[in-house]
């Protein structure tokens, strides 16, 4: 028997049977080949414990996104199982970073499915596309029976980790996807989106983002309505890539905990995608969970800095050299030589979470990677296999299995099911109204 093994044997059949469902999946052991084994690293052995007990359950992947512009959502011939293969879909030969295979060996035991599509659309094309992007996750899941299973609330997503299936739930990223109308969020809450991001890269009409020139001082009344009906659905408000200002509104109209479904410490990197130390402090009343995210822009300072002088310098030899690009990519190559990436790895990741536990508590951290929606993740954590190491080393910095079982799944799930809680409470309030656009057809 092995030492994972050994160490599932101790815990209760109904945890433990996620795990144990996949492992018995896999080839066994002969008797050499444990021999030969080297010992585990008992921090991994930790980690490895507690995510039997509690799988990851991650708040973004961009799966949906990558279905689209790699294959134009057709997916009758893709194979999930295993996606080491698919460079040659991508126009830089990247290779997708989830497959089955992978979210089995990273332990994950549920997946919020990013349907996103570009901030750049117009609002109505945005959300036939996102009606697309639903369409195409749900097939997907359809296609992988034994091994995924489509979610839509708490129990649904509890019932498929026992049975060893990944439970898969929709989120939606961007709030240009409902084309700033009430009805269509109802609509796309029907048609099982259980989050929605109020903003990406670029402002809405009714929202500011993290990363636009700011127009609407946070919130507007009618994004502060969305809120509002968001609540009244049981559908999470998710704060990522929206300002600080939107931040605050969006608290202060909640009525239900919020999420922040790929989000850093900004304390720790000051990148505006983060979530300041002024926003973090009113989660506890909230109940809220910031999930935080592998990409090393936001994780590591250090690379968030490089990057900003390397656009500089690349802006200068642009002015300095128009028309000339050969001229541009020899000066680059030789800054990059003598400027080399600074590396990221998963100890990035633990310095957020350790900030977020020291200043408010364990209790509001979860993980979303944003995988598949960044071109690489930290050392260690390239892809969706490598949950384990970040929780090993969340173990070495002293984290009890209780707390890695309340990060990896445990606050995301009891945030859902306060959210799902609450829309119960207010079942008789009738939907908000609001004006259609200015443009709308009249009789």
């Amino acid at each position: 028997m092995t030492k994972f093994a050994m160490l599932l044997a101790g815990c209760t059949l109904a945890f433990c049977s996620p795990v144990v469902a996949q492992d018995d999946a896999l080839p066994a052991q002969t008797p050499a080949e444990e021999a030969v084994q080297e010992p585990m690293d008992p921090a991994m052995q930790e980690a490895l414990a507690a995510l039997a007990i509690a799988p990851v359950f991650d708040g973004h992947n961009d799966v949906p996104y990558q279905l689209r512009i790699r294959y134009a959502n057709q997916i009758d011939g893709f194979d999930f199982t295993d996606t080491t293969g698919t460079g040659a879909s991508h126009p830089q030969g990247r290779v997708m970073q989830t497959d089955l295979t992978r979210l089995q060996e990273g332990r994950v035991g549920a997946q919020f499915w990013t349907v996103f599509v570009s901030a750049l659309q117009s609002e109505p094309e945005a959300v036939r596309q996102t009606m697309e992007q639903i369409d195409v996750i749900k097939r997907l899941i359809a296609m992988y029976p034994d091994q995924m299973a489509y979610a839509d609330n708490a129990d649904a997503i509890e019932s498929a980790m026992v049975e060893g299936k990944i439970a898969s739930i929709i989120g939606m990223e961007g709030g240009h996807s409902i084309g700033s109308s009430l009805a269509v969020l109802r609509q796309m809450y029907a048609l099982g989106a259980r989050y929605m991001t109020l903003t990406h890269f670029r402002n809405t009409p009714w929202a500011d983002s993290a990363t636009d020139t700011p127009e609407h001082g946070g919130l507007s009344e009618f994004g502060k309505d969305v809120v509002r009906e968001m609540n009244r659905l049981g559908m999470l408000v998710d704060l990522s890539h929206v300002s600080e200002e939107a931040m605050m509104d969006a608290l202060d109209v909640a009525r239900a905990p919020v999420i922040f479904s790929h989000s850093g410490a900004r304390a720790v990197n000051g990148h505006s995608r983060n979530v300041p130390d002024s926003v973090l402090l009113r989660l506890p009343d909230n109940g809220g969970v910031v999930m935080v995210d592998a990409v090393p822009g936001y994780i590591n300072d250090e690379r968030r800095i490089w990057f900003a002088e390397r656009e500089a310098v690349e802006a200068r030899q642009n002015s300095l050299y128009p028309g000339q690009p050969d001229v541009v990519e020899a000066a680059m190559a030789e800054w990059d030589e003598a400027n080399p990436e600074p590396v990221t790895t998963v100890a990035h990741m633990a310095d957020h979470i350790d900030h977020i536990r020291e200043l408010i508590g364990v209790e509001y951290i979860g993980i979303g990677g944003d995988f598949d929606g960044i071109p690489s993740g930290p050392v260690g954590f390239e892809d969706v296999s490598g949950y384990p190491e970040l929780f090993a080393e969340l173990v070495r910095r002293g984290y009890s299995q209780v707390e890695l079982e309340l990060i990896a799944s445990r606050n995301i799930l009891r945030a859902l099911r306060k959210a799902e809680r609450h829309a119960a409470s207010v079942a008789s309030e009738r939907p908000i109204e609001s004006l259609l656009p200015s443009d709308a057809d009249t009789l």
